[in-house]
């Protein structure tokens, strides 16, 4: 039974026995090194006098990724005034009004706001939707851009409905099977976008047409997830058929493969952890992150090299090991404390409590995934 239901989160910082000061502490000098440290440190900037951009350092952009991600971390933080910024500059330069991808946001963006594609990435219009949804209950709607209930339902509406009703462009999920497409128009997936407990939530608060399916998309993703997860070790590819096997298949825009367990896919274990924190409904992924966890063993071996999914070491390096070891701490939340497992999941939240945040040109996506761990393991990612 989850926090859904019980309305109680794990502390799983407090049960290694942190100090409550201790954990509000390390959050606070977290998200204040996160949005207003130092130029080696922050990831978010303002713009103007009202909106504001969290930049991808690696690749010096703003992606509907970060932005979305940037507005559940302030929802969660209890930052409004950051929240309205991120979601302004969004709407502003992001949103786009007409043409194949109407009401859907530009993935990339120039930091002056001009958009460097016109082509959405659906894990970004899913965040904005749950990050808007939390924010209407903690904060309440406003007017305009700042109704955010109308504003989510709207996003929902698009991800489901375009190509259909004379729209044009292509729906974010494929309405037969339920599952949530890399980009709208291909017949793939990408595993770390299966967010199960967004669609629990989706199903109560999006348009009430529309409300089996994402009850039904919460059922089949969890489904997806044990079935894309490697029975031995855990491990899940970036993307992925729709019968959880890795891509293997040429893409048309790029030489490179994405079917090993290699920067998106750690995102994975992750999600499975906080929807099982969220809901405690196993459909057969829950075990999968224990399954990692025992196959990585420790955080070094985690750093080591890039995996294919059976666990074959590759010729090629991690470029985001923080980002790992925190996805690898999150996932612990599917482990009870105090089951025969727990002493493994234990050590990985350990190993994560001991590292900084990481500074540099590849700090944005290694501390995303750093802080949303903190707040998961520090029972601080919560249903609004």
């Amino acid at each position: 039974m989850g926090a859904f239901v019980t309305g109680e989160y794990r502390n799983v910082f407090a049960e290694l026995g942190k100090s409550q000061e201790e954990i509000r502490a390390r959050l606070e000098s977290m998200a204040k090194t996160f949005f207003y440290g130092s130029e080696e440190e922050r990831i978010y900037h303002e713009a103007g006098e009202d909106m504001a951009y969290l930049e991808d350092t690696g690749n010096h952009d703003a992606r509907t990724e970060g932005m979305s991600y940037g507005m559940m971390m302030c929802v969660q933080l209890g930052m409004k005034a950051e929240f309205d910024r991120i979601w302004k500059w969004a709407k502003t330069y992001m949103y786009m009004d007409e043409g194949e991808n109407e009401g859907y946001f530009a993935w990339s963006c120039r930091t002056d706001g001009a958009k460097n594609a016109y082509g959405p990435a659906p894990d970004g219009e899913e965040f904005f939707a749950m990050a808007l949804f939390f924010a209407a209950h903690r904060w309440g709607s406003g007017e305009g851009i700042y109704d955010y209930e109308r504003e989510a339902r709207q996003i929902l509406r698009a991800c489901l409905h375009k190509g259909s009703d004379g729209r044009k462009g292509c729906p974010m999920w494929n309405p037969d099977n339920h599952q949530i497409l890399f980009v709208p128009g291909v017949d793939f997936t990408d595993p770390s976008y299966h967010l199960p407990h967004f669609y629990e939530l989706f199903a109560l608060w999006a348009d009430e047409e529309d409300r089996p399916f994402w009850k039904a998309a919460a059922q089949e993703s969890r489904k997806y997830l044990a079935r894309a997860c490697h029975p031995v070790t855990g491990l899940n590819p970036e993307y992925g058929e729709f019968d959880g096997s890795p891509y293997m298949r040429k893409l048309d825009w790029t030489d490179e493969k994405h079917c090993s367990f290699y920067s998106d896919a750690y995102r994975t274990a992750a999600n499975i952890g906080l929807d099982w924190e969220w809901f405690g409904v196993d459909a057969g992924q829950a075990s999968a992150p224990l399954r990692m966890l025992r196959f990585l063993r420790t955080e070094l071996e985690a750093a080591r090299c890039v995996y294919a999914v059976d666990g074959t070491p590759l010729e090629q390096t991690v470029l985001h090991p923080l980002g790992l070891l925190a996805t690898c701490a999150q996932s612990a939340l599917s482990v009870p404390a105090g089951s025969g497992e727990w002493e493994i999941a234990r050590q990985w939240v350990e190993w994560f409590w001991n590292q900084p945040l990481r500074t540099g040109g590849r700090r944005y996506y290694d501390n995303c995934l750093y802080l949303f761990a903190f707040l998961a393991l520090s029972g601080n990612y919560r249903i609004w």
